[in-house]
């Protein structure tokens, strides 16, 4: 007896019902149906698909497209756009929707069954990708490692709670031109009237319209030419810049500014810090290391570090990392945090996920950037990657960097959406000083004086506007890029 009851109980549990309430779909059509306004109470976050009843789905998508083309949504003006050879029981379509109507709840409990079909779909969601996770472990393909499988289903629950569902199909036009429209909106808001998030720079703002979100961009250069210097500049000025806004759904988006991730691969936290308290404070980070600073100096720094923990600057400072582990802790720090733009200093140190990719470096640095650019989509962040160059960049005469320097250059420059290279004419002239008191000693000394304290970020590539080069100037003891003063804001000089 007690075998056949648990034969029976085991039975039910192979035929459970996928979570759903047709009831609460039915009241909130029938609210919006009453009252259009009731739409705008849940269009934020509720989507055809997370309604369970086919029939409720197709209401809702033409509801919502005669509500947004400014026309009156009711059962009488809706029951041409449905098939009116089906049947709901007994009831034709038409009918169904004077039912609806008639029974009808007021438009204050529309938000509440909203949210209602919104968690129940998100629970069919979350159903869907356990069973997907079971069976895949079961079934043990050859081509599907456990760790990927485990990255898999950690990429299908982050989208998930980001977006509330999980479908990797096709998007309808409509909401990509609704998502052009809102960016467009957000530029207008936002300070300086940019599109991407500002680097705090207005030379580079000028020429990229800010960090574009989902782009990749490469920020490359040969050592000493201040790549990471100016990684943590725009980092800082991004994250000191953060000004949250409230969304409809009660969570936050940056309206300046933004959270920062930065991955130092290179340097450690602590490095980084002082380099960014240099900057701030303008004492120079050798003298900070050396503990060479007077009392009202250290007064000064530490006034600038209690500023500074207050600011969303998050740095992972673990060596080696792969991209798959990269991957994984972007996501939670979105998550847990939040996260508006990625710095990853230096791509060269990264590691690739596959065994076949580390037989092979230029693989392994295709699979790094190809993960890199669809993180980027992923997160929809921009994502700032440093990246060495090539040594033949000192074998010429003209010093200045080209897409064909990039270390293993294919892919970088195929997956980069915008290519920055960094260049320091400074640099160079230093080591090449002639015999002090020749003709060619006084031409040296004249373009030193030139090139003194300024850089030029060299725009390579970039998909969405013009290639060009921006001016800055460069503070060598305290590694920091600024504008440029121009010319006629300067006092007047008198030779």
């Amino acid at each position: 007896m007690a075998d056949a009851a648990r034969k029976m109980e085991e039975e039910a549990t192979l035929y459970r019902e996928a979570p759903n309430n047709i009831e609460a779909e039915q009241a909130l059509l029938g609210a919006i149906l009453v009252n259009n306004d009731a739409y705008y109470v849940v269009h934020d976050f509720l989507k055809p698909d997370h309604f369970f009843e086919p029939l409720h789905r197709e209401i809702f998508a033409k509801t919502s497209e005669m509500i947004r083309m400014g026309k009156i949504a009711n059962p009488v003006t809706m029951k041409t756009f449905l098939p009116a050879a089906d049947r709901v029981g007994d009831l034709t379509v038409a009918q169904y929707l004077a039912r609806l109507a008639a029974e009808a709840t007021t438009i204050i409990n529309a938000g509440d069954y909203g949210r209602a079909i919104y968690d129940l779909a998100l629970r069919r969601s979350l159903i869907r990708i356990g069973e997907d996770m079971v069976n895949i472990a079961y079934d043990a393909p050859l081509d599907m490692e456990p760790k990927s499988q485990i990255e898999d289903a950690e990429r299908r629950l982050f989208e998930l709670a980001e977006t509330g569902r999980y479908d990797g199909g096709f998007q309808s036009f409509t909401d990509a031109l609704t998502l052009a429209v809102q960016m467009a909106t957000a530029a207008k808001d936002r300070d300086g009237g940019l599109s991407g998030v500002s680097t705090g720079i207005n030379a580079m703002d000028a020429r990229m319209g800010g960090l574009q979100s989902s782009d990749l961009i490469i920020l490359a250069g040969r050592p000493a030419m201040g790549k990471t210097s100016l990684a943590t500049n725009i980092a800082f000025n991004i994250a000191s810049a953060y000004e949250p806004a409230q969304q409809a759904d009660g969570s936050f988006t940056a309206k300046n500014g933004g959270v920062v991730g930065f991955f130092s691969l290179e340097m450690s936290a602590e490095q980084l810090a002082t380099r960014i308290i240099s900057e701030q404070t303008e004492i120079s980070s050798s003298k900070i290391r050396r503990g060479e600073i007077n009392d009202s100096e250290l007064v000064k720094l530490i006034a600038c570090s209690e500023t500074m923990q207050k600011i969303p600057l998050y740095i992972d400072q673990t060596g080696g990392i792969s991209i798959a582990q990269l991957a994984a802790r972007a996501r939670r720090l979105k998550r847990q945090r939040g996260l508006d733009v990625m710095v990853i200093d230096y791509v060269q140190l990264m590691q690739g996920s596959s065994k076949a990719s580390a037989q092979n470096r230029v693989q392994e640095i295709t699979e790094i950037t190809t993960g890199l650019k669809a993180l980027a989509k992923e997160l929809n962040v921009p994502i700032i990657a440093l990246s060495q160059l090539s040594r033949q960049v000192e074998a010429r005469e003209d010093k200045r960097p080209q897409l064909s320097d990039l270390r293993e250059s294919g892919s970088i420059e195929q997956d980069a959406d915008v290519v920055l290279f960094v260049y320091r004419e400074e640099y160079y002239l230093q080591s090449r000083e002639p015999k002090f008191g020749t003709d060619e000693h006084l031409k040296w000394e004249a373009e030193m004086n030139e090139a003194r304290g300024k850089a030029e970020v060299i725009i390579a590539k970039q998909r969405h506007g013009p290639t060009g080069s921006a001016k800055l100037a460069f503070q060598a003891e305290y590694t920091r890029f600024t504008d440029l003063a121009e010319e006629a804001y300067l006092p007047e000089r008198f030779e």
